[in-house]
């Protein structure tokens, strides 16, 4: 579709009323804490929303329906994992990093880390280094997401779809901080839940409905109406029952403690906000994310018939969902409107991930390890200049795209499940998880994500996600190190409420 006068007057109205937004939000900061955690402010549904879309991303839209169209049935699981690491977040890291950090002034993870582990240097730094890599990693998928909406709509090159998303996100993120993130994010998930509850059964519907859909899929492969693939016998027959064991591991507690969205649970308001958050988010991501997925279905079906035709590029499929609404909503107007959606889909995760970077650069290198001295002021200007510095690094490595936009953040997220989910869920919950332990289990996540990735890739096909191996090495790292070397103080594991409990005690 080429991008006409009425589209192009949507989106520059759209990206407008994000710039203003930024604009408002920059008067409410003055201070470092207001630009990375809004001054811990966020209400229930601010906080709530910023919860889902953390977790939702350029997937939703782009990477979901594609990944319907290429396997079918099989992998619905999907569906489950994700809404699933929203509500895992927020009950089994939140609840305690929020009630601690509240208390102990964190303004990211990494403090929690630091003060767990009693390593203020050593820990801090490892994952704060660790984190700005998964992020970028994730944020690559962002930008390409972003870049294949742009390039549907207006038929620009490439790169030029990339300059331009990056000028919009970027401005209003460096100027608003995290008001302007957790605003922003509020009506994009608004726009997004709005339009996909209009815009998914349009497309079921043109496609036949669901009775249809899943005949022309068995006639294609009798395995794309079954739950799983029974053996990897094809290129898209992955999702076999070993392969989604891990799968779902990996989206949902991988995504948990994703730390652009951890970090959002030491914004939130209220702690009471914890006992609904986390089924609202559930419900709400999980009907948004099922009717994409099906979506995705109902363009195979239509590609098969013959009624509609994808792009001839690699990644095809990730294009899925926005020929299905052109076709069932031959108007200008829908489709302007629906490039909002899709562009709210990917944007609300991709301001966060920048802010994320911004912030573990200038707060937890910066600041704690190399300038201690360092103004409040100082600290939020390198905050800025690294959400820039981010947005050019992504841009670079999101030039040459992957055959299909899943693999990417999939990848992205692999990473943050075997660097981060050991020393998470064995600091706040085991005590006899000791600095040394969480040192070496995040190293060797880290190291390990990437040895496992090149040889699934490039060697030979593991049964499970590569991530589970790294991830099952971490976990052996933590065990056997923490065993090994000295415990930390049991004043600290009191103070930090350490421990096999998830509400704090009073």
């Amino acid at each position: 579709m080429s991008g006409d006068w009425l589209t192009i007057g949507v989106i520059v109205l759209y990206a407008i009323g994000l710039l203003a937004i930024g604009s408002w939000a920059s008067k409410k900061v003055h201070s470092s804490e207001d630009y990375i955690l809004a001054g811990r402010s966020l209400g229930f549904w601010v906080f709530t929303i910023l919860m889902v879309a953390s977790v939702c991303s350029g997937m939703t839209l782009v990477g979901v329906s594609g990944f319907g169209f290429a396997s079918g049935w099989p992998g619905f699981w999907e569906e489950l994992a994700v809404p699933l690491a929203a509500a895992f977040a927020i009950i089994v890291f939140g609840v305690k990093l929020h009630y601690i950090g509240k208390r102990s002034g964190y303004m990211t993870v990494e403090d929690y880390f630091a003060q767990r582990f009693e390593s203020p240097k050593a820990v801090r730094g490892v994952s704060a280094v660790a984190g700005i890599i998964v992020s970028l990693i994730y944020l690559v998928g962002q930008y390409t997401a972003i870049s294949i909406v742009l390039v549907w709509l207006f038929g620009i090159d490439h790169v030029v779809a990339l300059l331009i998303a990056a000028i919009i996100i970027t401005a209003y993120t460096v100027i608003g901080g995290m008001y302007a993130v957790s605003w922003t994010t509020l009506i994009q998930g608004g726009i997004l839940i709005i339009g996909v509850l209009i815009m998914a059964p349009l497309v079921i519907i043109s496609a036949g409905g669901l009775e249809h859909i899943n005949t022309v899929l068995s006639s294609i492969d009798p395995n794309l109406i079954q739950p799983y693939f029974p053996s990897a016998y094809a290129s898209y027959a992955y999702c076999t029952p070993e392969y989604l064991v891990g799968f779902v591991i990996m989206l949902t507690i991988g995504l948990a403690c994703a730390p652009h969205v951890v970090n959002n649970v030491l914004a939130a308001k209220e702690e009471k906000f914890f006992k609904w958050s986390p089924l609202v988010a559930f419900v709400l991501y999980l009907v948004v994310i099922s009717l994409v997925k099906i979506s995705g279905f109902a363009v195979r079906v239509l590609v098969e018939e013959g009624k509609l035709v994808l792009p001839a590029t690699v990644n095809a499929q990730d294009f899925a969902f926005m020929y299905g609404v052109e076709f069932a909503s031959p108007n200008m107007l829908i489709w302007a409107l629906f490039a909002v959606i899709v562009l709210s889909a990917v944007m609300s995760t991709t301001d966060r991930l920048m802010l994320t970077i911004g912030t573990m650069f200038s707060w937890d290198i910066y600041k704690n390890l190399l300038k201690p001295d360092a103004s409040d002021r100082q600290v939020l200007r390198l905050s800025q200049v690294c959400v820039f510095i981010a947005a050019a690094i992504s841009l670079v490595l999101a030039i040459n795209p992957p055959e299909m936009l899943a693999f990417l953040i999939w990848m992205g997220i692999g990473v943050m499940l075997s660097t981060f989910a050991v020393p998470f869920i064995a600091g706040l919950y085991w005590r006899r998880a000791t600095t040394h332990g969480a040192l070496v289990a995040m190293i060797v996540g880290l190291i390990g994500s990437g040895i496992f990735a090149y040889w699934n890739q490039y060697v030979a096909k593991l049964p499970m996600h590569y991530s589970i191996y790294s991830l099952s090495c971490a976990a052996i790292a933590m065990i056997v190190v923490s065993l090994l070397t000295p415990k930390n103080s049991e004043e600290v594991l009191d103070i930090t409420m350490t421990g096999p409990f998830i509400k704090p005690r009073d």
